[in-house]
């Protein structure tokens, strides 16, 4: 996980006396993450984080399951997916289950009348299309194509995006989102042969003090529910903080892969974890250099977990008719492998240019009613010749 950071002004201890210039006190808060047994961060706010002017009248957001069963190989359109001016607005939840949601949003516009908490998960939101810049409390990240932003869940958060043409490919985690942990050592560095290294990761930067007195909209996700709320003072008002629970950045061109003389299995692609699913990054590399090596992905059954696939860039040496946005998914329970005719063309290949996010979870995942409008075609029937 990201190590210890701070930004700001904050007390040489904690909870222990910290005033403004004009004699009040500070108001400390901890963040934490399952509880108070896991990480944590301490902010220094402006005005205590309880000042609540109003409550609107809360709407479900919960995703409409069309099957909570289903036992065949589909493909969906993500890019198909329409283009909305509000960014909560064009969150559509495609696969779910109780562990986790992935979700696609094409938002035209940025979040400059209201702020978004999403109570109920931890956010790995992969930018597809777009740059711009995230801000929460910890600070700004700048952001562009291919980066993973990681939202611990309870982070209050505004997107400012530089132009209308945005693609997010979203995934809420009920559990918080982890680095591998075969890739830390006991002190929670990340080891010499993990895929990526503290350098890579992002940390928040440009602390902004906002000490402002009004009414700000907090858009608050909860039990698949919306809550409008209305904050009496701005929820950017830290004056610092420090620990180790903050929003970060990691992009997928600085995930190094792990290569060898044949083909390597699908652990050597994952980025992050969480309870029941885990997710991983296909990214450009040389193929395998054993002489007799065929580069393709053997056929594999998935009897432990439902396969997702979100094709990003690239052309994939295992697939036909791919195109930017499609998302595949193998059930667990059935084979799937590379298409016909894909095993011999890649023989003697020297290199890869794919680019693609995988989440692998280990319990079904339901089909929305959502998903089945960007549907494409028979897909479990393409690997007949």
């Amino acid at each position: 996980m990201p190590q210890h950071h701070h930004q700001g002004q904050f007390p040489l201890k904690r909870h222990t006396i910290f005033r403004k210039p004009d004699g009040k006190l500070y108001a400390e808060e901890l963040v934490s993450s399952e509880g108070f047994s896991s990480i944590y961060s301490l902010i220094y706010h402006c005005y205590p984080p309880t000042l609540i002017k109003s409550v609107g009248v809360p709407y479900s957001v919960a995703p409409e399951i069309a099957f909570e069963r289903h036992m065949m190989h589909e493909s969906f359109e993500g890019f198909d997916i329409p283009a909305h001016e509000d960014y909560l607005l064009s969150r559509i939840p495609v696969l779910v289950n109780n562990d986790v949601h992935i979700v696609l949003a094409a938002p035209k516009k940025s979040m400059t009348d209201y702020f978004f908490k999403n109570a109920d998960a931890d956010e790995v939101i992969f930018v597809h299309k777009g740059e711009g810049t995230i801000q929460t409390i910890y600070g700004k990240i700048d952001f562009g194509y291919g980066d993973y932003l990681v939202i611990p869940r309870g982070t209050i958060y505004q997107l400012t995006f530089k132009n209308e043409d945005n693609r997010l490919f979203i995934v809420e985690s009920f559990s918080p989102i982890e680095t591998p942990k075969r890739y830390r050592n006991e002190y929670g560095q990340l080891l010499e042969h993990s895929p990526f290294y503290e350098r890579d990761i992002r940390k928040p930067q440009r602390l902004e003090t906002i000490d402002q007195q009004g009414d700000f909209k907090v858009m608050i996700k909860k039990q698949s529910t919306m809550y409008p709320y209305t904050y009496a003072t701005h929820p950017f008002d830290a004056i610092g903080w420090d620990g180790n629970l903050y929003n970060w950045a990691l992009s997928i061109h600085d995930f190094e892969p792990i290569t060898g003389r044949i083909h390597q299995p699908p652990p050597v692609h994952q980025t992050f974890e969480a309870h029941n699913f885990v997710i991983c990054s296909f990214v450009p590399r040389l193929f395998d250099y054993h002489p007799n090596s065929i580069p393709v992905p053997y056929n594999h059954s998935n009897i432990d977990s439902d396969e997702v696939l979100y094709y990003v860039d690239g052309d994939f040496m295992s697939r036909k008719h791919v195109t930017k946005g499609m998302i595949t998914l193998h059930p667990g329970g059935i084979p799937h492998g590379p298409h016909p005719g894909t095993v011999e063309k890649s023989l003697g290949q020297k290199e890869t240019k794919e680019l693609a996010v995988m989440v692998d979870t280990f319990k079904p995942l339901c089909i929305t009613k959502a998903a089945l409008a960007i549907k494409s075609g028979d897909y479990f029937q393409s690997w007949l010749s």
